[in-house]
Protein backbone atom coordinates (compact mmCIF):
# COMPACT_ATOMS: atom_id res chain seq x y z
CA UNK A 1 0.00 0.00 0.00
CA UNK A 2 2.91 2.34 0.74
CA UNK A 3 4.18 2.01 -2.83
CA UNK A 4 0.73 2.93 -4.15
CA UNK A 5 0.63 5.94 -1.83
CA UNK A 6 4.11 7.02 -2.98
CA UNK A 7 3.06 6.93 -6.65
CA UNK A 8 -0.05 9.03 -5.88
CA UNK A 9 1.89 11.57 -3.77
CA UNK A 10 4.57 11.96 -6.46
CA UNK A 11 2.04 12.36 -9.27
CA UNK A 12 0.05 14.88 -7.25
CA UNK A 13 3.14 17.09 -6.91
CA UNK A 14 3.30 17.33 -10.72
CA UNK A 15 -0.44 17.28 -11.36
CA UNK A 16 -0.42 20.57 -13.28
CA UNK A 17 1.63 18.87 -16.00
CA UNK A 18 -0.46 15.69 -16.21
CA UNK A 19 -3.03 15.28 -18.99
CA UNK A 20 -4.93 12.27 -20.33
CA UNK A 21 -2.54 12.26 -23.30
CA UNK A 22 0.73 12.25 -21.33
CA UNK A 23 0.00 10.43 -18.07
CA UNK A 24 2.46 7.60 -17.49
CA UNK A 25 1.24 4.02 -17.13
CA UNK A 26 2.36 3.69 -13.49
CA UNK A 27 0.36 6.76 -12.45
CA UNK A 28 -2.73 5.76 -14.45
CA UNK A 29 -2.70 2.25 -12.99
CA UNK A 30 -2.18 3.56 -9.43
CA UNK A 31 -5.05 6.04 -9.71
CA UNK A 32 -7.34 3.42 -11.25
CA UNK A 33 -6.41 0.93 -8.52
CA UNK A 34 -7.25 3.45 -5.78
CA UNK A 35 -10.59 4.30 -7.42
CA UNK A 36 -11.41 0.57 -7.63
CA UNK A 37 -10.48 0.08 -3.96
CA UNK A 38 -12.66 3.05 -2.96
CA UNK A 39 -15.47 1.68 -5.13
CA UNK A 40 -15.31 -1.70 -3.37
CA UNK A 41 -15.07 -0.21 0.12
CA UNK A 42 -11.64 -1.80 0.70
CA UNK A 43 -10.24 1.71 1.22
CA UNK A 44 -12.02 4.80 2.46
CA UNK A 45 -10.94 8.43 2.41
CA UNK A 46 -11.69 8.79 6.11
CA UNK A 47 -12.16 6.33 8.92
CA UNK A 48 -12.59 6.37 12.65
CA UNK A 49 -9.42 5.27 14.42
CA UNK A 50 -9.35 5.21 18.22
CA UNK A 51 -12.51 7.32 18.33
CA UNK A 52 -11.16 10.06 16.05
CA UNK A 53 -11.85 10.66 12.35
CA UNK A 54 -8.67 10.37 10.28
CA UNK A 55 -8.61 11.66 6.70
CA UNK A 56 -6.27 9.89 4.29
CA UNK A 57 -5.17 12.84 2.18
CA UNK A 58 -3.41 10.66 -0.38
CA UNK A 59 -6.73 9.02 -1.28
CA UNK A 60 -8.30 12.44 -1.82
CA UNK A 61 -5.32 13.25 -4.05
CA UNK A 62 -5.97 10.09 -6.08
CA UNK A 63 -9.58 11.20 -6.61
CA UNK A 64 -8.39 14.61 -7.80
CA UNK A 65 -5.79 13.00 -10.08
CA UNK A 66 -8.52 10.89 -11.67
CA UNK A 67 -9.93 14.09 -13.14
CA UNK A 68 -6.50 14.95 -14.62
CA UNK A 69 -5.91 11.58 -16.29
CA UNK A 70 -9.32 10.96 -17.86
CA UNK A 71 -10.99 12.65 -20.81
CA UNK A 72 -14.71 13.33 -20.86
CA UNK A 73 -16.72 10.54 -22.45
CA UNK A 74 -20.32 10.08 -23.45
CA UNK A 75 -22.26 8.25 -20.74
CA UNK A 76 -25.66 6.83 -21.58
CA UNK A 77 -28.41 7.19 -19.00
CA UNK A 78 -32.07 6.27 -18.90
CA UNK A 79 -33.34 9.83 -19.23
CA UNK A 80 -30.42 11.52 -20.94
CA UNK A 81 -26.84 11.28 -22.10
CA UNK A 82 -23.96 12.77 -20.15
CA UNK A 83 -20.44 13.97 -20.95
CA UNK A 84 -18.15 13.42 -17.99
CA UNK A 85 -14.78 12.06 -16.84
CA UNK A 86 -16.15 9.63 -14.25
CA UNK A 87 -18.24 6.62 -15.31
CA UNK A 88 -21.39 5.71 -13.43
CA UNK A 89 -20.99 2.99 -10.79
CA UNK A 90 -23.91 0.87 -11.96
CA UNK A 91 -23.24 1.05 -15.73
CA UNK A 92 -22.37 -2.66 -15.93
CA UNK A 93 -24.61 -3.99 -13.14
CA UNK A 94 -27.22 -6.62 -13.91
CA UNK A 95 -29.92 -8.01 -11.61
CA UNK A 96 -27.58 -10.65 -10.17
CA UNK A 97 -24.98 -8.04 -9.25
CA UNK A 98 -27.56 -5.79 -7.57
CA UNK A 99 -28.86 -8.82 -5.62
CA UNK A 100 -25.33 -9.77 -4.56
CA UNK A 101 -24.43 -6.23 -3.44
CA UNK A 102 -27.68 -6.06 -1.44
CA UNK A 103 -28.77 -2.44 -1.84
CA UNK A 104 -31.69 -0.72 -3.53
CA UNK A 105 -31.39 2.06 -6.13
CA UNK A 106 -34.54 4.05 -6.93
CA UNK A 107 -34.57 5.86 -10.31
CA UNK A 108 -33.05 8.29 -11.10
CA UNK A 109 -30.41 7.93 -8.36
CA UNK A 110 -26.90 8.53 -9.71
CA UNK A 111 -23.70 7.15 -8.21
CA UNK A 112 -20.26 7.79 -9.65
CA UNK A 113 -17.67 5.05 -9.89
CA UNK A 114 -15.35 5.21 -6.89
CA UNK A 115 -18.18 5.60 -4.37
CA UNK A 116 -18.94 2.74 -2.00
CA UNK A 117 -22.52 1.73 -1.21
CA UNK A 118 -22.92 -0.84 1.60
CA UNK A 119 -25.54 -3.58 1.97
CA UNK A 120 -29.09 -2.74 3.05
CA UNK A 121 -28.74 0.82 1.81
CA UNK A 122 -31.58 2.55 -0.03
CA UNK A 123 -30.75 5.27 -2.53
CA UNK A 124 -33.81 7.36 -3.27
CA UNK A 125 -33.49 9.69 -6.30
CA UNK A 126 -30.18 11.20 -5.20
CA UNK A 127 -26.54 11.76 -6.15
CA UNK A 128 -23.47 10.11 -4.61
CA UNK A 129 -20.11 11.46 -5.75
CA UNK A 130 -16.74 9.75 -6.24
CA UNK A 131 -14.87 8.79 -3.08
CA UNK A 132 -18.00 8.80 -0.91
CA UNK A 133 -18.66 5.96 1.53
CA UNK A 134 -22.28 5.17 2.43
CA UNK A 135 -22.37 2.58 5.21
CA UNK A 136 -24.83 -0.24 5.88
CA UNK A 137 -28.52 0.35 6.49
CA UNK A 138 -28.56 3.99 5.43
CA UNK A 139 -31.23 5.72 3.37
CA UNK A 140 -30.03 8.56 1.15
CA UNK A 141 -33.19 10.62 0.83
CA UNK A 142 -34.80 12.14 -2.26
CA UNK A 143 -32.67 14.79 -3.99
CA UNK A 144 -29.88 14.39 -1.46
CA UNK A 145 -26.29 14.95 -2.51
CA UNK A 146 -23.48 12.98 -0.90
CA UNK A 147 -20.39 14.95 -1.87
CA UNK A 148 -16.96 13.79 -2.97
CA UNK A 149 -15.26 11.74 -0.26
CA UNK A 150 -18.08 12.27 2.27
CA UNK A 151 -18.46 9.46 4.82
CA UNK A 152 -21.95 8.40 5.92
CA UNK A 153 -22.23 6.13 8.97
CA UNK A 154 -24.30 3.00 9.54
CA UNK A 155 -28.07 3.04 9.86
CA UNK A 156 -28.64 6.69 9.08
CA UNK A 157 -32.41 7.04 8.77
CA UNK A 158 -32.16 9.83 6.22
CA UNK A 159 -29.36 11.78 4.64
CA UNK A 160 -30.42 15.04 3.04
CA UNK A 161 -27.02 16.51 2.23
CA UNK A 162 -23.47 15.79 3.18
CA UNK A 163 -20.91 17.86 1.36
CA UNK A 164 -17.18 17.59 1.56
CA UNK A 165 -14.79 20.51 1.64
CA UNK A 166 -11.61 19.45 -0.16
CA UNK A 167 -9.26 21.53 1.96
CA UNK A 168 -10.51 20.23 5.30
CA UNK A 169 -11.04 16.83 6.85
CA UNK A 170 -13.76 14.43 5.90
CA UNK A 171 -17.44 15.23 6.13
CA UNK A 172 -18.77 12.42 8.26
CA UNK A 173 -22.33 11.52 9.12
CA UNK A 174 -22.73 9.07 11.97
CA UNK A 175 -25.88 7.63 13.57
CA UNK A 176 -25.68 10.20 16.34
CA UNK A 177 -24.35 12.98 14.14
CA UNK A 178 -27.15 14.38 11.98
CA UNK A 179 -26.45 16.89 9.20
CA UNK A 180 -29.19 18.91 7.59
Amino acid sequence: MQQLQNVIESAFERRADITPANVDTVTREAVNQVIALLDSGALRVAEKIDGQWVTHQWLKKAVLLSFRINDNQVIDGAESRYFDKVPMKFADYDEARFQKEGFRVVPPAAVRQGAFIARNTVLMPSYVNIGAYVDEGTMVDTWATVGSCAQIGKKRASVRRCRHRWRTGAAAGEPDHHRR
